[in-house]
């Protein structure tokens, strides 16, 4: 069984449920290259295990699920590698929505970013009363880049996706909830016994069934994965501008960004 530096893989044997837990908690749980490798390493073992039967995917502590992307690790990217980040970024994420094991986020905090994306990735998403939502990448002179104009636009529809990702706002748990970004909002105290009482619900029922229904609403939404491709392409170009460089720097320095355009 693979070891983790930037997760918790705590499996119940006897439910047979997973918990996979983002573990960096002075990072407020963000995306570093190596955590999306750890995460695409510990899906596949949890795919390949027979007593796993289910996955609760979450952040730890009370503030972040996932509050983004590592954005220093960001600035260290060119067009060429960027592509690659992204495109590996949208196979990890692609193997969560795609697992014929139910995988439900249990969102403590902040989802912002890539974390709004590994979210949406998951095929159910129960919300804290704290949760909040958005993908603020314009504002560093980016876009999102792990499925996250895709997913969004899928769950709440192209008009406030559109607003959402134009504007950078926040989503607050219930607004989420209302707009069908979330299924279920609950105290905090109460998300992860929420949560493992709906996953040990569904379990309830046959698994080849339930691994067949996920992959009968996944078909309705692939074309052929060219929007994520787009995507890719269109992150990767953003690392060519300098208006990436101000934003990302703005952003390590804790200063308003004077974009240009350019």
């Amino acid at each position: 069984m693979a070891s983790f530096d930037n997760l918790l893989y705590e499996l119940n044997a006897t439910t047979g449920i997973l918990r996979l837990t983002i573990n960096r908690p002075t990072k407020l749980n963000a995306l570093s290259v190596a955590t999306i490798q750890e995460i695409h390493r510990a899906m596949q073992q949890a795919l390949d295990d027979t007593a796993v039967r289910g996955i609760i995917l979450t952040g730890s502590g009370e503030k972040s699920f996932v509050a983004g992307a590592d954005i220093a690790e960001l600035t260290a990217q060119d067009e060429i590698t960027a592509r690659r980040v992204a495109e590996s970024g949208q196979e990890t994420f692609c193997m969560i929505e795609e697992s014929t094991k139910p995988v439900i986020a249990a969102v403590n905090g902040f989802a912002l970013g890539g974390g709004c994306e590994l979210a949406m990735a998951c095929h159910i998403r129960v919300a804290s009363e704290n949760a909040r939502f958005g993908q603020p990448e314009v504002n560093l002179g980016l876009i999102p880049g792990y499925g996250g104009t895709q997913r969004l636009t899928q769950l709440i529809g192209k008009g406030k996706a559109l607003e959402l990702m134009l504007t950078t706002d926040m989503l607050k748990a219930d607004e989420a909830l209302r707009l069908g970004l979330v299924n279920h909002v609950v105290p905090q105290a109460e998300l992860l016994a929420f949560t493992e009482q709906l996953l040990s619900r569904i379990l309830t029922k046959a698994p080849l069934a339930l691994g067949m229904v996920i992959e009968c609403v996944n078909a309705y939404y692939d074309k052929d994965r060219h929007g994520y491709q787009t995507e890719a392409n269109a992150f990767a170009r953003c690392f060519g501008t300098a208006d990436f460089r101000e934003g990302s720097s703005a952003f390590l320095e804790k200063r308003p960004a004077q974009f240009t355009g350019n």
